[in-house]
């Protein structure tokens, strides 16, 4: 069984899979009187010809280092964007593109930190480490298929160090 060691989680690092949201530098406008700092646009959303966005909340039980990461999905469809509504570090897995996962990579999204998975991104289930694990999910609503699970086999190993 591979074992792989969770990353602090960077937009540089995470730029092949998708987006990491998160307030970083200077606010790109003050709205709200000056009261409130806009980052704009931050996530390239993309729902396809045939969907729209939907926004979910997910209530997820919370998991442990080391973690064992038995299964992978992807949403061929559209991008899928995870919002933490809790202040806690949380994992973040991902897979090299391909049409079977390639090498997995793992990630600790410290508090504040979300992200969005380019459409078609291989990536774990949602896996906060800390009670609640209650997250706002931005993703593609249509009526075509949107889902593919890949079991792994054998499974991979995660640990924070």
């Amino acid at each position: 069984m591979e074992t792989i060691k969770a990353q602090p989680l960077t937009a540089e690092a995470f730029a092949p899979f998708g987006d990491v949201l998160e307030v970083r530098g200077a606010p790109d406008k003050m709205i709200n009187a000056g009261l409130c700092g806009r980052h704009h646009d931050r996530a390239q959303m993309d729902f396809g010809p045939e969907g729209r966005a939907g926004i979910s909340l997910f209530d997820a039980e919370p998991r442990a280092l080391p973690y064992t990461l038995e299964l992978v999905e992807r949403h061929p469809e559209g991008s899928q964007a995870f919002l933490p509504m809790h202040s806690n570090p949380w994992l973040v897995i991902v897979a090299e593109a391909g049409d079977a996962p390639g090498p997995i990579h793992a990630f600790v999204a410290a508090p504040g930190q979300g992200v969005n998975f380019h459409r078609g991104t291989w990536h774990g289930v949602l896996t906060p480490l800390h009670a609640p694990g209650l997250f706002a999910v931005v993703d593609r609503i249509g009526a075509t298929p949107n889902l593919e699970e890949f079991p792994l086999d054998p499974p991979v190993v995660i640990t924070a160090d």
